[in-house]
């Protein structure tokens, strides 16, 4: 069922964006130690990482990893390795400061690892569009 997991992974995407956009906004505030700027940061990874959320949960529909804590944290670091790269060009063209990029993509390596993976053990006990999965603790 294509479908199904598709509008699970919309939903998950969702979801993420809007636990991201808040870190984002609230890192890229404190860093710039302005308010618009972090709201224009935040803003503008809305429409940028929805994309790139959907398409990573569509890659990793497909890859033959086992679901599992591994699965997981392999699952944080891609999407983070990517996710950081889009922050940090975001916030140096926004901020027109390449350092200002730097400290915001490097502060929330930190707290969007957290985030993302407690995000990830959250949806793996959720079954929205799923139509089995495996049972097990992992």
């Amino acid at each position: 069922m294509q479908d199904k997991t598709r509008k699970r992974h919309i939903a998950k995407a969702i979801t993420w964006r809007l636990v991201g956009t808040i870190d984002t906004i609230t890192l890229s505030w404190i860093i710039s130690g302005d308010p618009f700027t972090g709201l224009k940061i935040g803003l503008a990874e809305v429409v940028t990482k929805m994309f790139l959320y959907y398409f990573h949960e569509r890659i990793w529909f497909k890859a033959n990893v086992p679901d599992s804590k591994k699965r997981h944290l392999l699952k944080t670091v891609t999407w983070r390795i990517l996710g950081t790269i889009d922050t940090m060009v975001l916030a140096w063209i926004i901020s027109g400061d390449p350092f200002t990029g730097l400290k915001i993509g490097f502060a929330e390596v930190i707290t969007k690892m957290v985030l993302y993976y407690l995000h990830e053990r959250t949806w793996y006990r959720i079954n929205f569009g799923l139509d089995k999965r495996n049972n097990s603790t992992t």
